[in-house]
């Protein structure tokens, strides 16, 4: 409710105590009402990180917070009494401040408004910072319009100076959706990142002003991606010092705040009734004179149906009509309701004039905080009739303010809004469109008029609904975006615009919805244009979102059939490259070995002189590393696909040749170098602003180097961020297929089988299996969950069919895809021979490749399965292989492997040596299970677990430096350590595996670590 002239009883509200009094103890309890110091400002930086949005489950922080969408806050936690000081009082534990979500759903008119003015009110007084906004039926389509609202104004004053310290790395991404700057250049940031980042930005200000009270009223009209922001957040409320009050009419609110309503938590919001007759009647009294009487009261009540907006409006109307509250005069009252809404108001704002009609019309268009001399503009009327009209308009309840204008409330709008002709109010919104352009205001917000008027073939209307497209998909508003260009289409555009205008509604929906994005991108295909870049840059999104929706084979043939028909060289080279790229990734591809022919051909004539070539040369690269071509060949492809530089941000091209390339070094025993580039491309997305798939194949990613590294626990925790992220994009996704297989790797490495077996159940891991190649292989893993499990014949059968799969298309690297030494390890149990026969076969590929980490892993799978006196001498050259490689889990194994061999050939001393390492090996990785099998052997040989060390940093020692040192400069480092042969060995392993890298790689990661320890100021 809305009166200028109320408050001669407190706030106007009226029986809301019960409403009033939860709200009074949320704020309480926010406060922590009676503490010396509630929510002091803190200590830290002003950037301190958040916890993730999704931080609320049994992993999550303990701590009490408030929950009060069933209708009362819950009772304070019980405190306990302190004890009494010397010289004082009795003083009593301070109370811990909580915060929460405190939700109004209630028809229209039953007094939302007026609560929520309270309850500002009184958070005011308590001390609290109050953010608050409100949704608006015209503006529901102005992305960020109640964010704007919200956090504008706590911003805006800033200088863009003070601004970019303030946000960071969030400023380019969430500055523009916040209209505090430009878009500046390169892809838009995806909805998730964008809603990170306003996640941080609300929480920064929690902290920073806490305690925090953000309100927000007709939340069923606020925009889709406000909405959908807030109610996501609303989870985390409860762990931060502040208080989200959200109010809505229920059978209005859209699915995207369905968190408001309970139906996912469990608590109702509270609703509202209408008010009892002895409220209407105090209500009434309070407006027009304690002298009402009762018959007069009770006409009231019965007219407005207990309605206080009507109600108010009504006493306002008595009062302004001079009418004498009697009993007499009860029979008016039902005419003088009728005029408050409806028809009724339609016919009092005609008895105003044409002018004043026009006025309100205009606001109506124009929705919320109105210009009066854009309103003007709008009616066609001049400064002085805008000014006499609006105190018309005032005078009548219609409208309230003077510099900016409003509707004293929403049904008012609503019902003007409605009484507009059709055909007028299509006008209206044209001209609503050119007066804001006019007036400087921009595309955007001229936008969503156009979007109300009708098709007439205009240019200019098509011109600035793609611009208004440009800048809201660049805001991270895709949705909007797209409502945009489709009604630019429908216009419609010249015809030597339409495929432009295709190209940019299908690239709006990519992220969303990538069905409808083929659709799109397959018209424009269709379209006549004389652009050959514009038709180039159709194909190259197609293919790519054909292949990011697991349809490789059109990609492929897009690509092919596009490269025939072109006549630009290097347009048709960059097809071809992408045309490489997809078929490397397609799992069903016909002619591998022959595709891998061309592109070695290609690619060894290409000097790498533009990012098209050195994409050929990645390429190249990687597929060097799946035929398992000497490790040395590929990575030397790699760093010439590097030399240039590969963007991983590049949202033309993609980021699957970065990763590729970054892939070719782990393999190839560099994890260090891979980590280098993954951590620069995870850098690459943060900054655009790219938090949801991209960003989760980059954490899975960096978790699976870590794996490969040995170092379990930071790769748990890394997959887990990548997983989290990846639940977010949706099931069965590629992003969830790659994180789901990575982390089934390391529990298993943990020796945690039951919890991996849950991650695949939970997540649906198993047949079908994608079409697309994954890393790790998704079938290959599930086979090696199967082993574990003793699911052996299950196991043997699955992996043999990857052998059928990946054999024929050369694909023979045991480094990416082992599943040959799984599938060993399954045969040895009924068919001996035959495993051994696979075991040799595994190796003599490793052999090939040349990695170290490769070789040693499959000698150790070999002994495992041919026993007898070789097992021994396998282990030990598996052993002397793994000290040359970073692989700090695969050593650990074979380690502990070899001290049983030796246990069980009675050579307990030299047994000792191994599962000693081995156990210390493993405990540094976090492989429990490994740990307690080295345990258990020791024990078995009579022998205690000695004191472990804990594991150190990856700085190298002076010894190990000294060792590296002498090695990279091919002289025998013992004789300068004064050290035999195996203790340098065993130095120059530790190198190795702090470094991630091997002996050929050691040169290039030594000349890094120099550098670092100079720019540190330590000496090197």
């Amino acid at each position: 409710m809305h009166d200028s002239k109320a408050g001669r009883r407190g706030s106007g509200l009226f029986e809301r105590e019960a409403e009033l009094a939860a709200a009074e103890e949320a704020l309480n309890q926010l406060t922590g009402l009676g503490d010396d110091d509630p929510w002091p400002e803190p200590d830290g930086p002003a950037d301190r990180v958040p916890l993730p949005r999704d931080a609320t489950g049994p992993d999550a922080p303990p701590g009490p917070s408030l929950r009060l969408l069933r209708g009362a806050a819950e009772p304070p936690e019980p405190q306990e009494e302190a004890r009494v000081p010397e010289a004082g009082r009795p003083i009593r534990a301070p109370r811990t401040p909580r915060g929460g979500v405190l939700a109004y759903a209630a028809p229209a008119g039953l007094g939302k408004t007026t609560l929520l003015a309270e309850i500002r009110r009184r958070a005011a007084d308590k001390g609290c910072t109050v953010l608050a906004a409100r949704g608006g039926d015209q503006e529901q389509r102005v992305a960020f319009h109640v964010a704007r609202q919200l956090l504008q104004p706590r911003l805006a004053a800033a200088s863009d100076t003070e601004l970019r310290a303030r946000l960071g790395s969030w400023y380019d991404i969430v500055g523009p959706a916040l209209g505090l700057c430009a878009a500046g250049d390169g892809g838009p940031p995806d909805p998730q990142g964008l809603r990170d980042g306003l996640d941080w930005v609300l929480t920064h200000l929690a902290v920073r002003r806490a305690p925090l009270v953000v309100v927000l009223d007709d939340a069923h009209w606020a925009d889709p991606e406000s909405l959908g922001w807030l109610s996501a957040f609303a989870p985390r409320a409860e762990e931060l010092p502040m208080l989200l009050v959200v109010a809505y009419r229920p059978d209005e609110l859209p699915d995207s705040g369905e968190e408001f309503t309970g139906r996912r938590s469990g608590r109702r919001p509270l609703g509202l009734e209408p008010l009892t007759s002895t409220a209407i009647a105090n209500l009434v009294r309070d407006r027009v004179g304690a002298h009402a009487d009762d018959t007069f009261c009770q006409e009231c009540w019965a007219v407005t149906s207990g309605n206080p907006f009507e109600a108010v409006e009504l006493a306002a109307k008595v009062r302004d009509r001079g009418l004498e509250p009697r009993a007499e005069a009860a029979h008016q009252l039902r005419n003088l309701a009728a005029a408050v809404k409806g028809s009724g108001l339609v016919a009092t704002l005609e008895r105003l004039g044409t002018a004043t009609v026009r006025l309100a019309w205009a606001c109506a268009v124009l929705g919320t905080e109105i210009s009066p001399q854009l309103a003007g503009a709008v009616a066609g009327l001049g400064g002085e009739a805008v000014a006499d009209c609006a105190e018309r308009l005032r005078d009548a309840r219609v409208l309230a303010g003077t510099e900016t204008l409003e509707f004293v409330h929403p049904l008012i709008a609503t019902a003007v809004y409605k009484a507009i002709p059709a055909a007028t109010r299509v006008a209206l919104h044209g001209q609503a469109a050119w007066c804001v352009i006019d007036a400087g205001l921009g595309a955007t917000a001229a936008a969503r008029h156009l979007l109300e008027t009708h098709p007439e073939g205009d240019p200019w209307v098509v011109g600035h609904l793609r611009e208004a497209a440009r800048e809201t998909l660049r805001a991270g508003a895709p949705d909007a975006a797209r409502r945009f260009l489709a009604r630019a289409l429908r216009e419609p555009p010249a015809d030597d615009e339409r495929a432009a205008v295709l190209f940019e509604l299908g690239s709006a929906s990519l992220l969303t919805e990538p069905a409808t994005t083929v659709n799109h991108l397959r018209a424009a295909l269709e379209e006549p244009t004389s652009d050959p870049a514009l038709r180039h840059g159709i194909v190259y999104r197609l293919s790519q979102v054909l292949a990011h929706s697991d349809r490789l084979v059109e990609a492929s043939e897009l690509l092919g059939r596009e490269s025939r028909l072109t006549t630009d060289a290097r347009s048709r080279l960059r097809m071809q490259s992408e045309k490489f790229m997809w078929d490397a990734f397609r799992a069903d591809e016909p002619d591998s070995p022959a595709r891998s022919r061309r592109l070695a051909r290609l690619a060894d004539r290409l000097t790498g002189r533009d990012l098209t070539e050195r994409y050929v040369i990645g390429l190249r690269a990687w597929d060097a590393t799946l035929r398992a071509e000497p490790s040395a060949v590929a990575v030397g492809h790699a760093e010439r696909a590097l030399e240039g530089g590969l963007s991983w941000a590049d949202e033309s091209r993609g980021f699957e040749v970065p990763v590729l390339v970054a892939l070719t070094f782990l393999y190839a025993d560099r994890p260090g170098r891979a980590e280098e580039l993954f951590a620069d491309g995870t850098a690459e997305f943060e900054r655009q602003g790219w938090r949801g798939a991209h960003l989760s194949f980059a954490y899975t990613l960096l978790g699976y180097i870590r794996y490969r590294r040995g170092r379990l626990v930071e790769a748990e925790d890394f997959v887990r961020a990548g997983l989290r992220l990846a639940e977010r994009v949706g099931p069965r996704t590629p992003a969830q297929w790659y994180a789901v297989g990575v982390m089934i790797e390391v529990l298993l490495a943990r020796g945690r089988v039951e919890e991996a077996d849950r991650i695949a159940r939970t997540h649906d891991f198993g047949e079908p299996f994608p079409a697309a190649v994954t890393f790790p292989d998704s079938q290959t893993v599930h086979a090696e969950l199967l082993l574990a499990r003793g699911h052996v014949e299950e196991a043997a059968a699955e992996l043999a069919a990857v052998g059928r799969r990946l054999d024929p298309r050369g694909m023979r690297n045991p480094a990416w895809c082992p599943w040959q030494l799984h599938l060993a390890l399954a045969e040895s149990v009924e068919t001996p021979d035959r495993a051994t026969a696979t075991a040799h076969e595994a190796v003599a590929r490793a052999r090939q490749y040349g990695a170290p980490s490769a070789i040693g892993q499959a000698l150790r799978v070999t002994a495992e399965v041919v026993g007898g006196d070789e097992r021994v001498k396998l282990l030990e050259e598996s052993v002397d292989w793994l000290e040359r490689s970073p692989a700090a889990y695969e050593l650990a194994r074979s380690l502990v492997a070899l001290g049983a061999a030796l246990r069980r050939t009675g050579r307990t001393g030299d047994a000792a040596e191994y599962l000693y390492r081995g156990l210390e090996a493993a405990q540094t990785c976090g492989a429990d299970g490994l740990g307690e099998e080295a345990r258990a052997e020791l024990a078995a040989a009579g022998l205690r677990p000695r004191t472990l060390h804990p594991a150190g940093t990856d700085a190298l020692t002076a010894r190990e430096r000294t060792a590296a040192e002498f090695t990279v400069r091919g002289e025998d480092p013992a004789a300068a350590l004064g050290a035999d042969e195996s203790a340098v060995t065993q130095l120059l392993s530790s190198v190795y595996r702090k470094l991630g890298t091997d002996r050929a790689g050691l040169a290039q990661a030594l000349r890094k670590t120099g550098r670092e320890h100079r720019e540190s100021g330590r000496p090197a």
